[in-house]
């Protein structure tokens, strides 16, 4: 059997907004727009483009209930800097329990949609 990811959909309040943060924060491109539903693709051309999910944001009424049961782990070549950077473009941290002593960074995109920051690779494993 053949099957792939096509989307990860997020549902929020203002599609435009938390878009435009996932576009600006990954460097990704609006390539599908509605009034009620964008989508991300990786850049064109980019290794990510055509294996990487595209991201679905869908207008929903509801705000989210409570901890999210799926989230996105970011992996940056610099976790301080790429927090910091989040942090500028309207993301915050959160706690979700994860205490002190853990390597991520859980945050929160302008809607509350969890998300972790972990940390680089050790270069052997960098491709």
């Amino acid at each position: 059997m053949t099957l792939r990811i096509q989307c990860i959909d997020i549902d929020c309040l203002d599609p435009f907004a938390v878009a435009a943060f996932w576009q600006e924060a990954l460097g990704w491109r609006r390539t599908h727009e509605e009034p009620d539903e964008i989508v991300l693709e990786p850049p064109a051309g980019s290794p990510q483009d055509g294996v990487a999910p595209d991201l679905l944001f869908l207008r929903v009424p509801d705000p989210t209930p409570g901890k999210n049961r799926l989230h996105l782990d970011l992996r940056p070549e610099d976790q301080d800097a790429e927090v910091a950077r989040l942090i500028s473009l309207g993301a915050q941290r959160v706690s979700v329990g994860q205490g002190d002593k853990v390597s991520w960074v859980v945050m929160a995109d302008p809607e509350g949609n969890e998300f972790c920051v972990l940390r680089p690779l050790p270069p052997e494993q960098q491709a």
